[in-house]
């Protein structure tokens, strides 16, 4: 038994030094293979390289020069290079910081640091699935001149395999100075020298100690640690550097604590964080307004004023919640973005919340749903119920759950009842809302399900501020924009903007009447917050759980549109429309104002004549009054007379009958007789007497019906203000 264990044992170990032997052939096999196929490719990738010279002036991209509507230059974007600096050139601080920071083995490898790269393996096998952190100075010139920056192992591949060329085919020296003449530092800003000038305005060739030491720290992120964005973040990168140049031994220790990074001078740009979110919605639409491609440097004039750029961030950023974020889009009467801020902070983020953002307005939606009951026959001054309704099963909550009673339509939209703003949307319809929406420039999906009309469809701030510059025009469309011309450097024109034409959405008292409930709601209402000294219109909105708040409004022909809420949706507490938007846009508007003439709002209702309606006396106490009846589908029932074989039993003229109930969604408190089933609902008229007007035209009944009338209808109906199939439920 033992010696066939013995026999066992020892076969098995021979299968094993077999299987072993098997292994490492393979291996050294594959090896071999793998270091003839990476030959194979370095030296043709070396041969299929382009010459030194011909990498010093190749250049990619396109040189932006973004000035504000004053002329003043705001920002630089795109690619500058500056100049061409060779080695000897290159201040040795410079090239210490930039290898001690990014590549300290970097005179030791031949393109690959075979120590990083295992590295690299030994944390994609704990879990990290980032391929990245391996990449040399050599490396990195190859993706700048060659590659994209996907993060992808085919893409290392062949950066690893262009470096090992570029290692074959220049020296060390020239691949360094290749690499701090061509790596991006930040706000367009490629090579050391164009840095340089960028962010202290002198010449690389001058660079001290602290000033390259800042320049090295940007390699690693240039958006966040440049000091035009952060100097905090530039200034605590830069004592990063200044800590690997000690530790690699290209520093005397005694001069590093000498250091102050914080002492340096930079250059001063104006607003550059904020007007980022500006430029990045404004310039991407140049590949639609210049008629032909174009590589050339090129100065775009935009709409952008500075000063209210800097007073729309401040008003922002001081009244955002704490954990929250804000956003304002400022528009001129002519639809030119003044000031657009995206967020808090550009550099933490740079989601333009204002332009791309898709968050309920709230209440501030109710712009429409009485824009759609002013244009079916509304007036401010009319009444309405506010009172619990239910419809389709939906019943609406007040904020607080407080009721008002009757009150006049004005009140109603001030103290943004949503009760009423539910019955007005249920009258004129859902889908007519929308409509209204729609035509007003919301160009997101909306619901027609009933609580839409408490702002439950997503929008973007931008549309609705375009919304209200439409109000604060006369109901006149407004197309936002930002460039205003393109010229070359030189001062050539090749684009300038043509006004487009403008379309009047709904008629001028109807935009008289929405002006003079926005008016009140801050005047009196919600968004007394957002009073500034002179007239002004707007409207609050605040979604469930204070999510979203919401305040967009006019004054002096600027519209300001102000949003806040967080990024997750979370609810934050204490916001509303009225609270810290509401804020943020008076801060705001006073400034941009200042200089603006004083307006009053035209808000003189100049009721067409087809609405226009007879004395009051005309409704009560003639005997053959009769009545106008609507089926349930809104179609005019032929005249029926009190007493007559068609009317309708327990209905009293002046609502005084025993059977008569009060019908709570009757804004005009008429009243109805109770039903069980759907019956045509009447409206007083004025019976035909000889002294009465003349008859309503057949284009008056075409209107109020929906119908062609036959040329022998009897011409016995007076012109009323309110079209028949508006009869309001």
């Amino acid at each position: 038994m033992a010696s066939d264990r013995k026999r066992a044992a020892g076969g098995w170990k021979a299968g094993l030094w077999k299987w072993t032997k098997r292994l490492a052939i393979t291996g050294t096999v594959v090896a071999i293979l793998a270091a003839i196929g990476l030959a194979t490719a370095v030296y043709f990738a070396s041969r299929s390289l382009p010459s030194y010279a011909s990498l010093r002036q190749s250049q990619h991209g396109q040189t932006i020069l973004v000035r504000a509507r004053d002329g003043s230059e705001i920002v630089e974007l795109g690619p500058s290079y500056g100049e061409w600096l060779d080695s000897d050139e290159i201040p040795d601080v410079m090239k210490n910081a930039m290898i001690s920071v990014e590549d300290h083995r970097f005179y030791s490898h031949w393109g690959v640091d075979p120590v990083r790269l295992t590295g690299a393996i030994v944390e994609g096998i704990t879990g990290d699935d980032r391929i990245g952190g391996t990449s040399t100075i050599t490396q990195q010139l190859a993706r700048n001149v060659f590659l994209n920056s996907n993060r992808t192992l085919d893409r290392k591949l062949r950066e690893a395999v262009l470096a090992l060329a570029l290692e074959w085919r220049f020296s060390k020296d020239q691949i360094l100075e290749l690499y701090l003449n061509k790596v991006y530092f930040g706000g367009g800003s490629y090579g050391i020298d164009s840095a340089s000038r960028k962010f202290f305005s002198h010449s690389a060739r001058e660079l001290t100690l602290e000033e390259a030491a800042i320049i090295a720290g940007l390699v690693k992120a240039p958006s966040r640690y440049a000091p035009t964005a952060s100097v905090e973040n530039a200034v605590s990168r830069a004592n990063v550097v200044i800590g690997q140049m000690v530790r690699y031994g290209d520093l005397d220790p005694a001069v590093a604590r000498e250091v102050d990074v914080s002492a340096v001078n930079l250059r001063q740009e104006v607003g550059q964080n904020s007007i980022r979110y500006f430029t990045d919605w404004a310039l991407p639409q140049l590949d639609l307004l210049l008629p032909n491609e174009t590589f050339e440097p090129i100065e775009v004039w935009t709409t952008l004023d500075v000063g209210m750029q800097r007073a729309a961030t401040t008003a922002v950023q001081s009244n955002a919640p704490d954990g929250a974020q804000g956003a304002l889009v400022s528009v001129d009467r002519d639809g030119a973005i003044l000031a657009l801020v995206g967020g808090t902070d550009y550099v933490t983020s740079n989601y333009n919340r204002a332009t791309d953002a898709l968050r309920q307005p709230g209440s501030a939606w109710k712009l429409f749903v009485f824009l759609a009951a002013l244009e079916a026959g509304y007036t401010p001054d009319d009444r309405v119920q506010d009172v619990p309704v239910t419809i389709n099963d939906w019943t609406p909550r007040n904020s607080g759950g407080r009721y008002a009673g009757e009150m006049d339509l004005r009140s109603a939209f001030a103290y943004s009842k949503n009760s009423v703003a539910a019955q007005l949307g249920n009258e004129v319809g859902f889908s007519n809302v929308a409509s209204m929406a729609r035509r007003f420039g919301i160009t997101t999906p909306i619901s027609t399900y009933p609580a839409m009309v408490l702002g439950t469809s997503e929008v973007r701030l931008l549309d609705m501020t375009r919304a209200f510059a439409a109000v604060s025009a006369g109901g006149q469309s407004v197309e936002p924009y930002g460039i205003l011309r393109v010229t070359t450097p030189g001062g050539e024109e090749i684009y300038r903007r043509r006004e487009p034409r403008s379309y009047q959405l709904v008629p001028d008292y109807v935009a008289a009447g929405i002006t003079d409930l926005l008016q009140s709601a801050v005047a009196t209402g919600t968004g007394r917050a957002a009073q500034i000294g002179r007239p002004v219109a707007g409207k609050t909105g605040t979604t469930n759980s204070n999510r979203d708040g919401y305040f967009v409004g006019f004054s002096s022909g600027i519209t300001t549109g102000v949003w806040m809420g967080r990024d997750d949706n979370g609810r934050v507490g204490a916001l509303q429309g009225g609270t810290a938007p509401a804020r943020a846009f008076s801060a705001y508007m006073r400034y941009a104002v200042r200089e603006r003439p004083v307006e009053e709002f035209d808000t003189d209702l100049q009721l067409p004549e087809w609405q226009l309606e007879p004395d009051d006396e005309f409704y009560f106490g003639e005997d053959d009054d009769y009545y106008f009846y609507i089926d349930e589908q809104g179609n005019l029932v032929e005249p029926r007379r009190d007493g007559g074989e068609n009317s309708q039993p327990g209905f009293d003229v002046e609502g005084e009958g025993e059977n008569v109930v009060r019908d709570p969604l009757d804004p005009r408190g008429m009243d109805r007789p109770p039903q069980t089933q759907p019956q045509p609902q009447a409206t007083p008229r004025r019976s035909t007497t000889r002294d009465a007007p003349p008859a309503a035209s057949d284009d008056f009944l075409e209107r109020a019906t929906g119908r062609d009338m036959p040329d022998d209808r009897e011409r016995q109906r007076k012109p009323e203000r309110k079209a028949i199939n508006e009869r309001r439920i």
